[in-house]
C-alpha cells in the first residue's frame, strides 16, 4: 500500500515538521546521499528529545514501517508514531502517489478477473481499524469491495501462504523476501535514480519499474502472454528480467 499506493512518506515528513521543525526533515537534495553519522543526528534534536544511549541504540518499533526520508533519532521516531496513533483514521488521509492508478486497476481486477490483496503493515490509530482505513482510503479511489490483509513478518512467506503470483512493493528488501521464500515474482516500483537499484534485483528476478502504471502494463503484458501463448509468456518474461520458476 504504501510507497506503492499512498504517499505515507510526505504526510509523515509534513506530521514531523510539525512537531520537531523544519531541520528533520530532507531536502530534495539530499536523498540521494548518506545518512548523517548517528552522533550528529542527536546533537541536532531538540533538547526535549535527545534520547539516552540506551535509546539511541534502538530502531523504530518492529509494528510500524520505517521512515525513511528523514533524519529522525529512534526516539523521535517512536514520538512521531504516537503521535500519528493519536489522528483520528490517519490512513484516510493520504494522497494518492499516482492519481487515477487504483482505480485503473480496479478495472483491468474487473477486467481480467484478477484477484487482487493489498498488504499492509500499518499500525493502528484512533477511529476505525487499520484495515477498516485502508478499505474506505481504497474505495474512495475507486476500488469497490478491496480485500486488506494488515500483516507482519515476511512478504516472501505471506505470499506464499497466500498462493500469489505477483507482488508488487516498494522496497528492495520485501522484493527479496519474496522471490526466495515463495513461488511469486516480485516487481519493484523504484521512483529513485535508477542508478540507485540495488545491486542484484534484477539478476534476482525482480523486475523493477519507475511507476504502478509501469507495473500494470507489464503484468497486463504477461497476463495477456499466458492466455495465448505459455511460450510466449516464459520468453516475456525472460526478456523482462523476470524470474523463472520451474514448475511455472
Amino acid at each position: 500500500m504504501d510507497g506503492v499506493f499512498a504517499d505515507m512518506e510526505g504526510e509523515l515528513l509534513r506530521q514531523a515538521t510539525l512537531l520537531f521543525g523544519e531541520p528533520m526533515t530532507r531536502r530534495p537534495e539530499e536523498d540521494t546521499q548518506p545518512a548523517p553519522p548517528a552522533a550528529d543526528r542527536e546533537a541536532a534534536a531538540p533538547a526535549d528529545s535527545d534520547p539516552t544511549p540506551q535509546e539511541s541504540a534502538e530502531d523504530a518499533p518492529d509494528n510500524v514501517p520505517p521512515v525513511i526520508k528523514t533524519s529522525m533519532t529512534a526516539r523521535q521516531q517512536r514520538r512521531l508514531w504516537r503521535h500519528v496513533e493519536s489522528i483520528d483514521n490517519f490512513w484516510q488521509t493520504l494522497v494518492e502517489l499516482e492519481p487515477g492508478a487504483i482505480e485503473r486497476l480496479a478495472a483491468l481486477a474487473l477486467e481480467r478477473r484478477w484477484e487482487i490483496i493489498f498488504l499492509t503493515k500499518r499500525p493502528e490509530t484512533v477511529g476505525h481499524t487499520a484495515q477498516v482505513q485502508t478499505q474506505r482510503w481504497l474505495e474512495s479511489k475507486g476500488f469497490p469491495l478491496p480485500s486488506v490483509f494488515v500483516v507482519q513478518g515476511s512478504r516472501g512467506r505471506i505470499a506464499a501462504a497466500l498462493a500469489l503470483d505477483i507482488v508488487v512493493d516498494d522496497r528492495p528488501e520485501n522484493c527479496l523476501d519474496v522471490v526466495v521464500d515463495s513461488k511469486a515474482r516480485a516487481i519493484l516500483v523504484w521512483r529513485n535514480d535508477e542508478r540507485l537499484v540495488p545491486v542484484g534485483a534484477r539478476r534476482l528476478g525482480i523486475g523493477v519499474v519507475k511507476t504502478v502504471g509501469e507495473s500494470l502494463d507489464l503484468i497486463t503484458q504477461i497476463d495477456t502472454a499466458s492466455q495465448k501463448d505459455p511460450g510466449l509468456m516464459a520468453r516475456m518474461k525472460r526478456l523482462l528480467g523476470l524470474k523463472e520458476h520451474a514448475n511455472a
